[in-house]
Order: C-alpha cells, then structure tokens, then sequence
C-alpha cells in the first residue's frame, strides 16, 4: 500500500470516528424519559433535526398504566385535547452560540400540566444521557431530568 493511500485511509477512519462521537453528544436520538415523582419509565422521546433546529416529540408510552389513547387535557395552545402520542413536545431549540455543549432558546411541554417552559438540553456522560432543564425565567429557576439514550 503506498504512502498516500495508507495516509488517505487513516484520515477517512479519523473523520469517521470524529463524526460517530460527534453525533452521540447531541440531543438528536431517541430517548428514555422517567416520572419525576414514580421514577418509573415514562415514554421514549424522539429528538429531530431540521436546519439546525430541534423538535421532540412522544413516541411510545413505557408505562402501562398510561393510556394508549391520552391526551393533553391541561394544555392551552394547539395541543389542547389532542393525543400525547405523537405529540410535539420540544421545539425551537437551537444550539448555543457561546456554549455549542448546550441547546436552548425554544421550549418543552409538561403534557401532566399543560404547560410550557422554557428549556435547556445538555448531553451528558459522552452523549448516553442528556440533561433536560425546563424552567421559568432563568435556568436557576427550574428543575432538570435526565433521559437515557436508547439509539
């Protein structure tokens, strides 16, 4: 094998293995979500991409006692009274300027309460997890969960 097809080969394999870790420290994937106040599994959340920006929405209830049929009863926009399965839940966010290990500047919907809050996402422990902050105001003001990767 010559030189230059030795170096090209390793610089592929790196650019590869660059992308790969690159794209397990986004939100974007399917994500487990558990119940603040069960701590059971709740639903797998899956996060998009569209022209760099984020959009989430419920694509599968993991608890049985949540009703395949539910809706979002509480809430008081557009997704009054429609199914929380294959409900946007998470929209307009977008990576940080000055911190590009953050997304924020849209917001996520509680469907148990109906409302919505101002949100922050960060991937964590090499992407396997992402913190979730929803809050009000500032980010001090809020609460934060952790989901788990699922692919």
């Amino acid at each position: 094998m010559s030189r230059t097809v030795r170096h090209l080969a390793i610089g592929f394999g790196l650019t590869v293995i660059a992308a790969l870790a690159h794209a397990q420290t986004t939100p974007v994937g399917v994500w487990k979500t558990v119940d603040d106040d069960t701590k059971k599994e709740k639903s797998l959340v899956h996060i998009t991409e569209a022209g760099g920006v984020l959009t989430a929405k419920v694509e599968k209830f993991l608890d049985p006692a949540t009703k395949a049929d539910a809706v979002c009863d509480k809430c008081s926009d557009e997704r009054k009274d429609k199914p929380i399965l294959g409900m946007i839940i998470l929209r307009n966010v977008k990576q940080n300027a000055d911190d590009k290990a953050l997304w924020d500047g849209g917001e996520i919907l509680d469907p148990n309460n109906g409302k919505t809050y101002k949100v922050r996402l960060k991937p964590v422990d090499g992407g396997k997890t992402l913190e979730v902050r929803g809050y009000i105001g500032a980010p001090l003001l809020g609460r934060t969960q952790t989901w788990t990767r699922v692919e």
